[in-house]
């Protein structure tokens, strides 16, 4: 299985942790602007997910059972889903590799 994770600059990020292997990354880009990364990854091992919210001093740190997040059969159907959750009428945005 496969999950979506997402980081926002500034507010708040995602880490690869034990059970999660990195398949590829994206940068959103609305208008140009860099609004989030995305990393596709394999779901290896049912884990944790750690989650920093940036917005606080000191920031905050929360695990996520895997279990809660969607998951998809084939890194290529993530990658669909994310084109889908990117586009919105006709407004520019993009994903980009890393």
């Amino acid at each position: 299985m496969y999950v979506i994770l997402t980081s926002k600059p500034g507010q708040f990020r995602t880490e690869i942790v034990e059970g999660l292997r990195p398949l590829a990354a994206y940068d959103y880009l609305f208008y140009g602007i860099r609004k989030a990364t995305f990393v596709i990854a394999e779901l290896v091992a049912e884990t944790k997910v750690r989650v920093i919210d940036e917005a606080w001093s000191p920031p905050i740190v929360n695990e996520v059972p895997s279990k809660f997040l969607e998951k998809f059969e084939t890194p290529e159907r993530a990658l669909n889903e994310l084109e889908h959750l990117i586009t919105f009428g006709h407004m520019d945005t993009k994903l980009r590799k890393r």
